[in-house]
């Protein structure tokens, strides 16, 4: 309720409706106000709204915070720059998705946030909210299906045109460029560009033919943006490449001077004028660079890295001072920020012989272990804590303003997918799974877009993400996965079969599709065995789906009812002509060929179980098969041979 009502009190014409009075407006701004607060921490509340969380905001400025004088300059001109939010932001605000959060909670207060400040046009038709007139919502009503709400919503968003999409592209550049100007910033950023060049350069190296074009193949993070190579227009493609590589050398070579120069002058104190001049000089080469999203999105982790270990030292030293020793929260924040790496700064408290003072003398050691590890992370970037917390900040501004402008991109064009998702139905996937892998892709293109080249969004999306699907598709289709390169096998000689089908009327045989697909035989057996589709055991069989496929197969580990009723005979008979004989004569058989024993056994064994030579069990054993060869004995057994034996 209480954002409905601030957009009440914010648009002006509906100021005519609504007769608020002062002290109306008043409560209305401690609730949007209140709001906001709940994206941020109670250790960080202090900072942002100057008292502890649901402290009602006083009238006069001067107890104010700046994020709330902030707050009311926005309700008053109707919108706020990124700039404005970036300096007025509480150190403790560093992430990137409560900044985020921040930023819609601010925007549905009715104030505007973005780049430079609005036109006039825009700051009307922000004011004037028009009615829910959607007819799309009015025919399908509440809904709690998730497809249906998708579709609704999906339906809401009006396409872009031409301009619109160079309008998003532009702001998808802006804060790209944002980015990329704050890795310029950051030494470890640069530290890691050189040494990944270095690690490249070897790999040339060790290839025997030091082919050049290899630092494309390997080294592709990097495009240049450089006018020397845009002019060129060359029939070559190898003059290309040539001319390509000598750009990324030059360009890398030089980011490296710049690299070192800086950490020479860091490491001696230089000149402060000479580090900003330096620093602008580094800033120029790198946004003279297009930097490939893979390699982006590792050089930004660096900075978040050294953010989150910063986050993680610091939650440490304020639980053992604020929770366990209980130093009051604006106390700590005030002789901490700007010391944070300064070993002697717990030593104010421990002298101070306060109630807290015996606490933090037990715990000093693991105070100061925390501030020695800030210690490195200042040496290892070459910049203060602080410093490196507002590098952090900026980094994420720009992250917000990309990706809020990739989000709006990406939802414009949501209804391409669905009309590219439609023409791959029933190939294993689910309608709405093939939605999903589209709109990866989708948001894959918006990435890659680059609108100068003059083409619409759409054309370039709709490769993206139909290679989406289909890779999808041959991925997850299968209950057995079966690698892409076969998956375009197995579709080539589809194909090609049935182009033999028309052509002959029948089906092509193992020799013809060999000699058509260019393959060996058993090439084409092997790809006709994996491109069988499994089938279900229980699938139904016959009109009245009573009995199953796996009723009908046969069960190999049991054996059949005749096979056991004659190995019970050929057992029973074994034993009755063995009795037959001398129970020396029947032992010797038995150990000689296994009978009624785990394994058979050697001459020389049996030999030793009757402490008797080989040669007499040898003639012990003929003896004994002459007896069954006598037709008293062996008309037994004839009945379990073959016909032909």
């Amino acid at each position: 309720m209480a954002k409905k009502e601030s957009k009440k009190v914010i648009a002006p014409k509906k100021a005519k409706k609504v007769e608020a009075t002062k002290k109306e407006e008043k409560e209305l701004h401690i609730e949007e106000s209140q709001a906001i607060e709940e994206l941020i921490d109670d250790e960080e509340i202090e900072s942002v709204f100057g008292g502890d969380k649901g402290e009602e905001i006083e009238s006069s400025d001067k107890e104010k915070t700046p994020f709330q004088l902030l707050l009311e300059k926005g309700k008053k001109e109707g919108f706020l720059t990124y700039a404005e939010l970036n300096e007025n932001l509480p150190e403790g605000i560093i992430e990137a998705d409560r900044l985020e959060e921040i930023v819609e909670m601010i925007t549905e207060l009715g104030i505007i946030v973005q780049e430079g400040a609005p036109t006039t046009q825009q700051l009307e038709q922000s004011a004037d909210p028009q009615e829910n007139t959607n007819p799309i919502e009015n025919e399908i009503g509440k809904t709690t299906d998730p497809v249906r709400m998708y579709m609704r919503e999906m339906g809401t968003i009006e396409l872009l045109d031409r301009e619109g999409e160079i309008v998003i592209a532009k702001k998808i550049e802006e804060g790209n460029k944002k980015i990329q100007s704050t890795l310029s910033q950051f030494l470890p950023v640069l530290m890691f560009i050189e040494e990944r060049y270095i690690t490249l350069t070897t790999e040339i190296k060790e290839i025997a033919d030091k082919d050049d074009s290899k630092y494309l193949e390997i080294f592709s993070d990097f495009a240049f943006e450089n006018d020397e190579i845009i002019e060129i227009n060359t029939d070559s493609d190898e003059a290309d490449n040539q001319v390509d590589v000598k750009a990324i050398k030059r360009c890398i070579n030089k980011l490296i001077r710049q690299t070192n120069k800086m950490k020479t002058l860091l490491e001696e104190n230089a000149n402060e004028e000479e580090v900003i001049k330096l620093n602008k000089a580094i800033e120029e080469t790198l946004m003279g660079t297009k930097i490939a999203p893979k390699l982006f999105d590792i050089l930004q982790k660096i900075i978040l890295a050294y953010m989150a270990e910063i986050k993680r030292y610091e939650k440490e030293i304020r639980q053992m001072v604020v929770e366990t020793a209980g130093v009051p929260m604006p106390e700590f924040r005030k002789t901490f920020i700007g010391n944070e790496s300064k070993l002697n700064w717990i030593d104010k408290y421990i002298r101070a012989k306060r109630k807290y003072s015996s606490i933090l003398n037990k715990n000093k050691s693991k105070i100061v272990a925390n501030q020695k590890r800030l210690g490195r992370l200042e040496k290892t970037s070459y910049l203060s804590i602080q410093e490196i917390k507002g590098i952090n900040r900026k980094l994420n501004m720009g992250r917000i303003q990309a990706d809020r402008a990739k989000k709006e991109m990406v939802e414009a064009n949501l209804r391409l997918v669905i009309s590219i998702a439609k023409k791959y139905t029933n190939r294993g996937l689910q309608f709405l799974d093939l939605i999903q892998e589209g709109n990866i892709g989708l948001m894959k293109a918006v990435d890659k877009f680059e609108y100068r080249r003059g083409y619409k969004f759409s054309t370039y999306a709709t490769w993206w993400i139909r290679q989406a699907i289909t890779r999808s598709i041959a991925d997850q289709a299968r209950t057995i996965r079966i690698p892409v390169h076969m998956i375009e096998t197995i579709n080539k000689l589809n194909r090609i079969s049935r182009q033999m089908i028309q052509e002959k009327g029948r089906e092509p045989s193992v020799e013809e599709l060999s000699e058509a697909m260019e393959m060996p035989i058993s090439r084409i057996r092997k790809v006709l065995k994996i491109s069988r589709e499994p089938i279900s055991m229980e699938t139904p069989i016959g009109d009245d789906d009573d009995s199953y496929l796996g009723d009908f197969i046969e069960d190999t580990t049991i054996d059949q009812p005749d096979g056991a009723a004659t190995k019970t005979g050929l057992k029973e008979s074994t034993i009755s002509i063995l009795e037959s004989l001398t129970p020396r004569e029947a032992k010797v058989l038995r150990m000689r060929f296994g009978i009624h024993m785990n394994t058979d056994h050697t001459l020389e064994e049996v030999g030793k179980q009757f402490d008797v030579t080989r040669e007499r069990i040898r003639q012990i054993e003929a003896k004994a098969l002459r007896k069954l060869r006598h037709p008293s004995r062996s008309e037994k057994l004839k009945s379990f041979m073959g016909s032909d034996n």
